[in-house]
């Protein structure tokens, strides 16, 4: 596995190269956005570690530009910004996850390989199409629709969606969507979780009369049909 690291505090960088060879991973460094850039369209990476604040370009740009043309390459954010707004800046850009400086090496691990094996399965399982009530997922051309309307949504909004729709009629508690489609502990400090579901009704649900997000107060959520809550 090759992946690359972004980061242009060089210790920080060091640490991260150091502990990923160790595991058995090949590793790149780029000290700039520019060079994370360059190198990440113009070389086979399986997943990308960026900083936020780098030289050059931002972290936040650098992730857009990569997610538009790779859109399926995971992408890690480490930062000392952790604030919800943080956070859902980053999501929106592309990010698979964020984790805040400072870091144990051993939780990066961990995500990381939860990101490539949930790269590993999305592979296989390409071209399987969910639909739910009247609304269509295709998986692998990364397209939505509620009927006949196209719905548009980001890299981060689309994963929740999809998370949701698979598991469709089941109560889904805000625990397990941070640890499913966010590969993180929920921090019941922040609310970005609630941000996203908001996002995802004023999308899939504002303009239609069965509304399929539903609020199971003091458990979670649950997607289904309204025609079938009782």
């Amino acid at each position: 596995m090759h992946i690359l690291i972004i980061e242009d505090d060089q210790r920080v960088a060091d640490l991260i190269k150091r502990g990923l060879d160790e595991q058995g991973y090949s590793t790149t460094v780029a000290y700039d956005g520019e060079m994370g850039r360059k190198l990440a369209l113009n070389n086979d990476y399986d997943l990308i570690i960026t900083d936020i604040i780098l030289p050059k370009i931002n972290g936040i740009d650098l992730c857009k530009e990569i997610r538009q043309a790779l859109p399926d390459i995971p992408i890690i954010m480490l930062t000392a910004l952790g604030t919800t707004d943080d956070k859902i800046e980053g999501f929106d850009a592309g990010a698979n996850d964020y984790l805040v400086k400072p870091f144990d090496f051993r939780e990066l691990h961990v995500r990381i390989r939860e990101l490539l094996k949930r790269k590993g399965s999305q592979a296989q399982g390409k071209g399987f199409v969910l639909k739910v009530a009247d609304l269509e997922m295709n998986i692998q051309t990364k397209t939505v629709k509620r009927g006949n309307t196209p719905i548009d949504l980001t890299p981060k909004e689309f994963r929740l969606l999809e998370y949701m729709m698979q598991n469709s009629g089941r109560v889904l508690s805000r625990v397990e969507i941070a640890e499913q489609v966010w590969e993180t502990t929920f921090d019941t400090g922040t609310n970005f979780i609630d941000v996203y579901i908001n996002y995802l009704r004023k999308k899939i649900d504002k303009d239609f009369d069965d509304k399929l997000i539903h609020t199971k107060t003091g458990m979670g959520f649950i997607f289904q049909s309204s025609k079938q809550m009782t």
